[in-house]
């Protein structure tokens, strides 16, 4: 008789130690393959391509100035309405999109999680990374837009904090990352879930000063209740150091991170335990 010897046993105990991230690591490869799926999928069969990143944030943008910025008129800063409007959409739609692709993580793989092994988490940190692709077309339709502004004259003041910019967005990535592992985990087994958390983003939206500076909530209890909202002193940051304008402190910047760390943590914990029944369970 021959003795049969494994070179590699997979355990559902794989993840008992640790968040898995070295395992992350040593399959990084994997993670720029599903980039180059991701940002390809997204172009086939379509006719204006790349064209549309360009278009979404600029049609917004022009329904937000009638709407918040004619209608309502609710005031910018002094900062011109496409600029003031534009740094919000770019951030946001960037937030909210990995957000909701990362929470639904289980279900979009569901097939290839059942085919073959991999470490599950490169699934949802590739589309992390992957949607940057948008987000970089996107915040050049920002940069364009307030090249214009800045030609005609108009005051608008960067300064030294907009070098925080690639620490605000590493800030998002983790938020989205870890709250999206969080709903991912609990929507294998509550599927109603999932439409609930799609209203909630799009709740969540309104209360970050995305349409209106914070400024504009003169209430002191709602101004201090909208800075629990992590996302508040991210925009904020980004809007201060883009054009000198909006709310920046360094303690609510840190409560931020804070916040979003443990999510990220207890986000990954979630992930990797339910991953162990996820196909028993889906």
């Amino acid at each position: 008789m021959t003795q049969e010897y494994w070179t590699t046993e997979i355990s559902p105990d794989t993840y008992s130690r640790g968040l898995g991230l070295k395992e992350l690591w040593q399959k990084k490869y994997l993670i720029w393959l599903f980039i180059k799926r991701d940002i390809t999928v997204q172009f086939k069969q379509t006719i204006f391509g790349m064209g549309w990143y360009f278009i979404s944030p600029l049609f917004t943008m022009f329904m937000y100035i009638v709407v918040f910025g004619r209608i309502a008129d609710i005031p910018t800063d002094d900062i011109p309405q496409p600029v003031f409007y534009l740094s919000g959409i770019c951030l946001w739609e960037y937030f909210s999109e990995c957000l909701t692709a990362v929470s639904g993580t289980f279900q979009t793989n569901a097939g290839l999680f059942g085919k073959v092994y991999f470490p599950r988490l490169v699934s949802p940190v590739s589309v992390v990374a992957s949607k940057l692709f948008r987000f970089s077309l996107q915040l050049l339709t920002f940069v364009i837009v307030y090249l214009i502004f800045v030609i005609k004259g108009v005051n608008l003041r960067p300064n030294i904090y907009l070098l925080l910019f690639p620490v605000l967005i590493f800030m998002i990535q983790c938020l989205a990352l870890g709250l999206g592992l969080i709903v991912s985990s609990l929507t294998t087994k509550y599927r109603d879930l999932t439409n609930f958390f799609g209203v909630f983003v799009s709740l969540w939206m309104y209360a970050t000063p995305i349409v209106y500076p914070l400024s504009y909530v003169t209430n002191p209890t709602l101004h201090k209740i909208m800075l629990f909202n992590p996302m508040t002193a991210i925009i904020e940051s980004f809007k201060y150091g883009a054009y000198g304008a909006g709310e920046f402190a360094w303690s609510s910047l840190g409560y931020s991170a804070l916040i979003i760390a443990g999510l990220l943590v207890i986000g990954i914990a979630m992930f990797n335990r339910k991953q162990k029944f996820f196909i028993d369970t889906i």
